[in-house]
This record gives C-alpha cells, structure tokens and sequence, in this order.
C-alpha cells in the first residue's frame, strides 16, 4: 500500500504588530508604559494568525491590546516593502514551526520608544 500524500500546508506567514500595555510578570522594563512587538505568525489566514498570536502572548503574560496586520511576504513585496535577509529567516521559522515568532520588542516610556531585538518566543 502507498502511503497518502501528504497534503500541501495551507499556512502562510503574517507580519502583525501587537500593542501590549502592562501587567504583572510581563517582562517589559521597570518603567515602561506598554510596548510594541513585531510578529511573524502563521496561519491558514490572518484571523488565524491574529488568535494564535494573542492566546501565545497571553500565555506568556503580556497583555495584547491591538493588534495590527501587515499581510503576507507576498503581499507586503506588492505593496513596495523591503524585507531583508534576516526578516526572511524569521518569516521561514514560523511558517516551518507553524509557530510565532517574535521579532522584535520595543517598550514604550512615556511615548518614547527604545528597542530591543531579535527576542523570540
């Protein structure tokens, strides 16, 4: 008997930007008013992507208070973006993972922002 093939992954890759604002045990500065986290989550869809990422935020015990989609690699190259080599890596580990990927976190003070990078989850 040969085995079923396999069927082809119906996940894609989204780049969402999740505001955060503070809670106990979030990990983010002393200090610091809330935060930004830039996302690479996959999903069969966006609203997939969207769910995933904020029950993983919660779980890890930040407070997600927006959430902000970008769209596809496809879609974010249509409409003139630049994405880099190490974007691309990151972008290619969810979607291997079938998992989120933080990106980047930037804290917010008081309206400034400072950045902290390259911090997975």
């Amino acid at each position: 008997m040969e085995k079923p093939r396999k069927k082809p992954s119906r996940q894609q890759v989204f780049t969402l930007l999740v505001q955060v604002g503070r809670k106990d045990g979030d990990g983010l500065p002393e200090g610091a008013t809330g935060g930004a986290l830039m996302v690479y989550a996959s999903g069969v869809d966006e609203a997939e992507a969207v769910r995933e990422t904020v029950a993983i935020l919660k779980q890890a015990d930040l407070a997600p208070l927006d959430v902000t989609g970008y769209g596809t690699h496809e879609e974010r190259q249509a409409q003139g973006h630049e994405i880099g080599d190490d974007e691309q890596e990151l972008m290619q580990r969810a979607l291997d993972e079938n998992s989120v990927v933080v990106a980047q976190m930037t804290p917010f003070f008081n309206g400034e922002e400072s950045s902290e990078d390259d911090v997975a989850h």
